[in-house]
């Protein structure tokens, strides 16, 4: 399967963004996904996943409240729906795919390019 991250930007503090996955390939709904972020000088880190109906999901501490993810099958595409956002949420998000929800960047099958989120204080 392949991903392509899309709507990245520049926000204010306190402001939202949402983020689409979209995949390519068979059998997406086969996948459970996830998003990761990568800060400059910071290793890739988990934000939130969802598993293949979309029925549970997980998210980071530092997430919890103010990112909604969800995905639609039909559409092939997994979202990521981020309010209230911080200037420390700024990195390059990623989204990901695997059989199992994947909350580690050390274990993933398949990785999208990323797309710059940047929030100013």
């Amino acid at each position: 399967v392949q991903l392509q991250a899309s709507g990245g930007g520049l926000v204010q503090a306190g402001g939202s963004l949402r983020l689409s996955c979209a995949a390519s390939g068979r059998g997406f709904s086969s996948y459970s996904t996830s998003w990761f972020r990568q800060a400059p000088g910071k290793e890739r880190e988990f934000v939130a996943g969802i598993s293949r109906s979309g029925g549970i999901t997980y998210y980071a501490d530092s997430v919890k409240g103010r990112f909604t993810i969800s995905r639609d099958n039909a559409k092939n595409t997994v979202y990521l729906q981020m309010n209230s956002l911080k200037p420390e949420d700024t990195a390059v998000y990623y989204c990901a795919a695997d059989s199992i929800v994947p909350r580690s960047a050390t274990s993933v099958d398949y990785w999208g390019k990323g797309t710059q989120v940047t929030v100013s204080s």
